[in-house]
């Protein structure tokens, strides 16, 4: 895994406040925290999400870093499409799973958890950007680009074409910035893009046809 996704959790997510007031019992064939038969953190790998969920709004001990470790990397990689820098992307991400922690008893299950993460990225990513424009930076690392074969003037220009296309997605409209990211770069579909925004599908096809005229404007003749 690389490093930068390698953050520390703040804290070990148990038990805040915001959960104390909402503790449920166990799901069907999950054991309490306390329980001394089974280690606190045994087949969490194993779970479904809604049991997930209700494994960690029990206060199971590991159950919310279970969440944290299917989702960090897809969570970092939306944050840095956003911001275009791991600092950044990095905080961002534990941002999104700390709202996501006080959160969680308003998670009814009704679309998947990722979604559900992706928009709880999303605002958060967005109510950055409005009040901070971020330093760039490549995320080869996260993408495992090898670019061993790359010549120096090669190099030069890819990093130059690459900061010029994340520059011209900032100065799209939220919306339409948003869609971008979650189709080109998260690779969701319509539908999914439409329930992490709360839009229709209509919607999001138009949002995303008016971002890449948008970019073709801004970018001219360099494409995606």
């Amino acid at each position: 895994m690389a490093q930068s996704l390698t953050w520390t959790l703040p804290g070990t997510w148990r038990p805040v406040r915001d959960l104390s007031a909402t503790r449920r019992e166990p799901a069907p064939g999950l054991v309490a925290e306390d329980s001394p038969d089974l280690p606190a953190d045994a087949a969490f790998g194993d779970l479904d999400e809604s049991a997930l969920v209700e494994a960690s709004l029990a206060g199971r001990a590991g159950a919310f870093d279970a969440i944290v470790e299917r989702h960090r990397r897809p969570v970092y990689q939306l944050c840095y499409r956003f911001v275009g820098n791991h600092e950044d992307a990095s905080d961002l991400s534990q941002d999104v799973f700390l709202r996501a922690y006080r959160g969680l008893r308003r998670f009814r299950g009704r679309s998947s958890l990722a979604t559900w993460l992706y928009r709880i990225g999303v605002n958060v990513c967005l109510n950055r950007l409005s009040v901070k424009r971020p330093q760039t930076e490549s995320i080869e690392e996260q993408q495992h680009v090898d670019t061993r074969s790359e010549s120096a003037p090669e190099r030069v220009l890819r990093h130059e074409r690459a900061a010029r296309v994340r520059a011209a997605i900032a100065q799209l409209p939220r919306k339409q910035r948003a869609t971008l990211v979650l189709r080109m770069y998260q690779e969701l579909s319509h539908q999914e893009i439409a329930d992490v925004l709360g839009s229709s599908v209509g919607a999001v096809k138009a949002n995303f046809f008016h971002a890449l005229s948008n970019l073709k404007k801004l970018l001219g003749d360099e494409l995606l």
